[in-house]
């Protein structure tokens, strides 16, 4: 599911994710839990501050970000047809 990230790079140059915005909501990062590289991807594991867990990853080549998994209350949510 494609979303709209407000990003800025880091001190490594890889652009971070600080704001996600789901349709109408916006939803603030307040932590940044893990980070890995893919094959054609950057993925981050982040902390919104609706307590909501979600990974989204980064399409460098096209600048394109997409939601690809969300957990709230412990319960996992794929998200099909992520690219």
């Amino acid at each position: 599911m494609r979303i709209e990230v407000e990003s800025d790079a880091g001190d490594s140059g890889i652009e971070r994710p600080r704001r996600i915005r789901l349709n109408a909501r916006v939803i603030e990062i307040v932590e940044t839990i893990d980070q890995w590289p893919g094959r054609d991807y950057y993925y981050f594991k982040v902390k919104g501050d609706d307590g909501n867990l979600y990974i989204i990853r980064l399409d460098e080549a096209r600048h394109d970000w997409e939601l690809t998994l969300f957990q709230r209350d412990g319960i996992e949510y794929r998200i099909e047809n992520a690219s």
